[in-house]
């Protein structure tokens, strides 16, 4: 007999709330890469320029974000039995190579300037930069709360924050040209934001393919799940276990049980129940399918074909 639990504490009621957020942040960002676009231009500035291209990527980066979010959205159908949900998954994906790219970027105008350190109108870019970072903050602090709950909106949410800190960095850098004339401080905090976001983007990178490979997800033990289900009385031992991420939060558990004696389906519920009350309270697995069997596998491997 085959028992299923379709319980779903795990999925949250914020995609809505963040795909509304995330389209006013998409206009924002466009916002701010036309003033830079201009401003890099009247100003003869390359980090500017630099720092405008970087934000148009992200602005790519969050669209994509918004369109998984609303493809995950989709109900589920005769074909898509698990819905849409990984489509926030392959988003991320794409996010997090996107900033990989964008970290390539940093580092390539960051060694041509530290070549070629050029002039420029420092109050121009003064005033273009503090516009970014205001706008940049803005968008930080709109994408906050959601940024732990969805790995495709922390991805955005880390776009942000690099863009927050490049337009730091270019501040700082219209500063120390304007008062110091000192150009090569601009490339050098380029170098250390590149740094970061490669830090991260590696992060999303690791564990979108972790999700999407079906991997069983970072902190649970599956033996010492097998210890604590064997301890239940009445159950000989469990096999064929599988341990999976639809998402970045709903677990998906199943096995097979091989019970020591053949009983009737209400005991076989009150075991499933057991089973079903440690995966919760400790794994905090919930989506679960669990195969009865009494003598019936040979085979007794834990990790199943």
């Amino acid at each position: 007999m085959t028992n299923h639990n379709h319980g779903h504490p795990h999925e949250h009621g914020f995609s809505k709330i963040s795909s509304s957020r995330i389209f006013w942040v998409i206009l924002l960002n466009l916002f701010i890469t036309a003033s830079e676009i201009a401003g890099g231009i009247i100003a003869n500035s390359l980090s500017l320029l630099s720092d405008a291209m970087h934000n148009l990527s992200d602005s790519f980066s969050i669209f994509v974000t918004f369109i998984g979010m609303k493809i995950s959205e989709k109900e589920k159908n005769s074909r898509k039995t698990f819905g849409y949900k990984r489509a926030e998954i392959l988003a991320a994906l794409l996010n997090g190579s996107l900033l990989i790219g964008v970290s390539v970027f940093l580092f390539i105008e960051a060694f041509k300037r530290f070549i070629n350190p050029r002039p420029v109108e420092s109050n121009i870019l003064l005033i273009i930069a503090v516009l970014g970072f205001l706008g940049n903050l803005i968008s930080v602090i709109i994408l906050m709360k959601n940024s732990k709950d969805s790995l495709n909106v922390r991805s955005s949410f880390i776009h942000l924050i690099s863009d927050t800190l490049s337009s730091v960095a270019v501040i700082i850098g219209a500063l120390l040209m304007k008062f110091y004339k000192i150009y090569q401080i601009d490339p050098f905090l380029s170098v250390l934001i590149a740094l970061y976001v490669l830090f991260e983007s590696w992060k999303i990178i690791r564990e979108s393919v972790n999700i999407l490979m079906q991997s069983a997800p970072e902190g649970i033990d599956i033996q010492k799940i097998k210890e604590d289900i064997e301890k239940i009385s009445g159950i000989g031992n469990i096999h064929h276990v599988h341990i999976w991420l639809l998402d970045d939060s709903a677990i998906h558990f199943e096995c097979h049980v091989n019970i020591c004696e053949d009983m009737n389906q209400s005991q076989s519920d009150e075991i499933r129940g057991e089973i079903e009350r440690i995966l919760q309270c400790k794994y905090s697995i919930s989506h679960t399918t669990m195969q009865f069997e009494f003598n019936s596998c040979k085979v007794h491997n834990l990790i199943g074909e």
